[in-house]
């Protein structure tokens, strides 16, 4: 139900109670409307109930906080391409977006249910978490032998996020971006803050957690997904249906 609907259900008993009364339940009810309203509208109720991050509709989301899909959901990433330090429904999620997507995954389970649901423009790693530098070499290797050895999107997740942050800079597009999620762990901000970059942090919910938590992305002096000429999104219409 939209807002413009919910106002027209509302307006006769607006118009019918005395404003001393009206105004005490107006504010109960956006109350209580409210947060169930954003859990199923953004498909935060299905992702609980899944236990995985998708939207109203089923479909794949990240795992990154609902400020930054939304910003990242009204960028143009046609042409672009995408290097995951940890996959999952991110993987299926950027696939549908970028024209390449090199995915690195140290969790032989997900990486055998990611195989058989990848898209054709996407490329499946698996490297085991066991020993640190070791997998860290190899991860090097399958990036340098890559076709693409600069990408204009490097999110970090997963294993080995302060090793792979440094790794993320090196083969970062010029005006690529890096995406850091659960940014507020991880000695994120240790790491980034004395190197010569920018970051921006969403903080606010994410698919299926119930608090609140941060996704930053981080970039070196120009960033596609920050040009001044992309509008600004207007995601819900007041009277849409």
């Amino acid at each position: 139900m939209t807002q413009l609907r919910l106002q027209r259900r509302f307006a006769p008993l607006k118009r019918t109670l005395p404003k001393a009364v009206w105004q005490p339940f107006r504010a109960i009810m956006t109350g209580l409307i409210t947060p169930i309203r954003f859990s199923v509208k953004s498909g935060h109720w299905k992702s609980s109930m899944r236990m995985t991050a998708c939207t109203e509709s089923g479909e794949p989301l990240p795992w990154y906080t609902y400020p930054a899909i939304d910003f990242l959901a009204q960028r143009n990433f046609e042409g672009r391409n995408v290097l995951e330090f940890g996959g999952g429904q991110s993987t299926l999620w950027w696939s549908k977006r970028a024209r390449s997507v090199l995915t690195i995954e140290e969790d032989a389970v997900w990486y055998e249910r990611l195989r058989s649901q990848i898209r054709d423009n996407v490329t499946l790693f698996h490297v085991p978490a066991d020993d640190r530098t070791r997998a860290v070499e190899r991860i090097r290797k399958i990036i340098d032998g890559n076709t693409v050895h600069k990408f204009d999107v490097v999110i970090v997740d997963g294993h080995f996020r302060e090793q792979l942050t440094i790794l993320a800079f090196e083969y970062l597009a010029q005006d690529g971006v890096i995406i850091l999620d659960d940014s507020d762990g991880y000695q994120f901000f240790d790491l980034t803050k004395d190197l010569n970059c920018r970051r921006v942090d969403f903080f606010g919910f994410a698919p299926g957690v119930h608090m609140r938590r941060c996704t930053s992305i981080a970039y070196v002096d120009d960033c596609f997904v920050l040009k001044p000429d992309i509008p600004i999104p207007v995601i819900e219409l007041v009277g849409a249906s």
